[in-house]
């Protein structure tokens, strides 16, 4: 277990940017940063890191919180997991209790998956540089490659040797499950070694931990695949991963562009060069879930095809779905019979890069040409193709863009622009009465699964995720609640509670707006937030720290605290800058001390009112029964109306 003062020091510490610009491209926008959320799909920026608050929020789809819970909700870690992560990351030593045997066996149970991968990494490693064969075989075939000891090392690449279960029973030998084997795919359901006699190259998350592996074979007239790859399983979702995405996430962002190959070594060699923004699909056609993984990062993707025409036109059906995302597709094509990694060899780092430079090509034209060059003089082929060339168009959201490809069609078709306009408006139109009715359907499905749907208790299983805070529900009608009041309070507790309301008298915000509102307290109509309240003043009263990064971390109010001071708007700093137009207080965020005035005096103002009308009601049916108590119902409605007139004078509101 980590001692309270290891987790503190932790959350200190981190800065959320630092850990999310490791996912998202990040852009300055004023004094926060904004990118595309890695938790949905979307083609306009809505996730926002805030520096000052250390804090993340994605106004599309409502994700939000801390560094840590970026990793918890990103690479479904648990808390005290991402707690490591952290500190790690930052060099800072916890202090940890020794775990209980129920508490050691049910981490080894969350982390099985990896601590099997990684034991076999380090077996087909230990093969690669330690034995004989591995050398001889393994270790030369990677050298001839032109990769260096240390490429070896980083990428993770290895050997594994032949023999049934030679694998296999080394890792039962050290103590590893069975099942666990069998479920990576490293040991066949006939308990021999699935991966036999082939050099072994390492897939890894974005996160660096192993999911899986390829291997390649090293007999040259075997009847085998040459390569085969580890079954999905609860970690490895092929269709999700990038080969190299690991090392290339950094010099993507570092270079606003992703190099696109087919293959491994494709990957290493160019990495090894210095062109490290270098990525595979592994030999299938780009997915959306890979799309997402390059967006993350940038808006450019370039693609390394080798001269092989019939591969290429198969692969260009996958690009539709890169176009659908609004990203710039350029295509490159290698030499005759050359892939990256030989032409890499061939002319040398430099010269290929000027090369895949000077020769990269948009998409959309790279396509039409190559098309049209296939259809030669056949009218029917060509007019197919055109077809073909005008829904990839469609595919692209920016009208603008689309026009401008109208006019370049137009030019190399030789057709007339109004012709291929009428062809993309009418594909655009089928486009969106399928989507209207693929989500049609998907309503029909959820209303049925919610009908048919009873509730169960969760197993404890569930990927660990940044915690949820709902809104009570109530009985009351929204227009006669006193929520908003009440969560400005909270919300100012919560961002600014720690800061100093006066200095010298060592008063803190809290300290001021607790003292101020503890006397209707017991009149929160929002349960939450009345919580919320009562535990700052609990904490201020036995002298606990209380600051924002404890509601950001909060077990049960995380979510809710993120929500709270996030905003989709910030103050621009060009007011200032540009048309020398200053503000006549503090800047937003250091104005708490007259924020906090006015929320107590509102909310306090609120509360009268509310008061004032039950008083106002038992005076009119006391009044019915001739009640003598009418007359103390009066003074005191009286009394509460001089008080609310009070504070609304302060505001210099006209009391009617």
């Amino acid at each position: 277990m980590i001692s309270q003062k290891s987790i503190q020091e932790v959350l200190d510490t981190a800065k959320v940017e630092d850990v999310v610009q490791d996912y998202v491209s990040l852009k300055r926008r004023g004094s926060n940063l904004i990118g595309l959320c890695p938790f949905h799909s979307e083609k306009t920026p809505s996730f926002s890191v805030s520096p000052s608050k250390n804090i993340y929020k994605c106004f599309g789809c409502g994700e939000g919180g801390g560094a840590v819970q970026f990793l918890m909700a990103h690479d479904h870690m648990s808390f005290p997991d991402a707690i490591r992560q952290l500190a790690k990351r930052y060099g800072i030593e916890l202090d940890e209790t020794k775990p209980s045997v129920e508490q050691i066996q049910e981490q080894q149970r969350q982390d099985s998956l990896f601590i099997v991968n990684q034991f076999a990494l380090d077996y087909y490693q230990d093969q690669l540089f330690n034995t004989d064969r591995g050398k001889s075989v393994g270790l030369s075939y990677f050298k001839n490659r032109g990769f260096t000891e240390e490429t070896i090392r980083k990428f993770g690449l290895g050997y594994a040797p032949p023999g049934k279960d030679v694998f296999v029973q080394e890792a039962l030998k050290k103590g590893y499950d069975k099942e666990l084997l069998r479920e990576l795919g490293l040991m066949s359901k006939y308990d021999s070694d699935f991966f036999r006699d082939r050099v072994i190259f390492t897939i890894r998350n974005l996160s660096g931990k192993v999911i899986a592996f390829a291997g390649r074979i090293m007999q040259k007239d075997a009847k085998a695949p040459k390569y085969i790859n580890s079954p999905e399983t609860e970690i490895y979702h092929k269709s999700d991963v990038l080969y190299g995405a690991h090392f290339a996430k950094a010099p993507i962002r570092k270079a606003d562009e992703c190099i696109l190959v087919e293959g491994y070594t494709d990957v290493i060699s160019l990495h090894q060069a210095g062109i490290e923004n270098v990525v595979a699909s592994s030999g299938t056609s780009l997915t959306q879930g890979q799309i997402r993984l390059i967006k993350r990062n940038t808006q450019n993707i370039k693609i390394l095809y080798d001269g092989d025409a019939a591969g290429i036109k198969a692969a260009l059906r996958g690009l539709d779905l890169v176009l659908e995302q609004d990203m710039n597709v350029k295509v490159v094509l290698l030499p005759e019979g050359e892939d990256p990694d030989s032409y890499l060899q061939s002319v040398g780092p430099k010269a290929f890069k000027e090369y895949i430079d000077q020769q990269a090509r948009d998409f959309i034209l790279f396509k039409t040409e190559l098309l049209l060059d296939d259809a030669e003089h056949d009218p029917i082929k060509r007019s197919e193709h055109i077809q073909d060339i005008m829904a990839s168009v469609a595919r692209i959201p920016d009208p603008v863009k689309r026009s401008v490809y109208v006019r370049e069609l137009s030019r190399l078709t030789e057709m007339d622009e109004q012709v291929i306009t009428n062809g993309i408006n009418k594909i655009l139109g089928q486009q969106l009465r399928q989507r209207q009715r693929e989500q049609e359907r998907q309503k029909m499905r959820k209303a049925r699964e919610q009908q048919q749907e009873a509730p169960f208790p969760t197993t404890g299983d569930e990927p660990a995720r940044a915690p949820v805070t709902e809104e009570p529900p109530t009985t009351e009608s929204a227009s006669s609640k006193d929520v908003y009041q009440e969560k400005e309070v909270i919300r100012i507790l919560i961002e600014s509670g720690s800061e100093w309301y006066i200095e010298e008298e060592q008063q803190s915000v809290a300290s001021f707006i607790l003292a101020n509102i503890e006397d209707v307290l017991d009149d929160f109509q929002h349960e939450t937030y009345q919580a919320i309240a009562r535990e700052y003043l609990e904490r201020l009263t036995a002298k606990e720290p209380t600051n924002t990064q404890y509601w950001l971390n909060h077990p049960k109010y995380a979510k809710l605290a993120t929500d709270l001071i996030s905003f989709p708007h910030d103050y621009s700093e060009n007011w200032e800058k540009r048309w020398d137009v200053f503000l006549n207080q503090k800047d937003p965020e250091q104005n708490y001390r007259k924020d906090s005035e006015m929320a107590v005096k509102r909310l306090k103002m609120k509360k009268i009112k509310r008061k004032m009308e039950e008083v106002r009601t038992l005076i009119k049916d006391l009044s019915v029964k001739n009640d003598e108590a009418v007359l103390d119902y009066m003074q005191l409605f009286q009394h509460l109306k001089q008080m609310h007139d009070d504070i609304a004078g302060e505001f210099g509101s006209v009391v009617l």
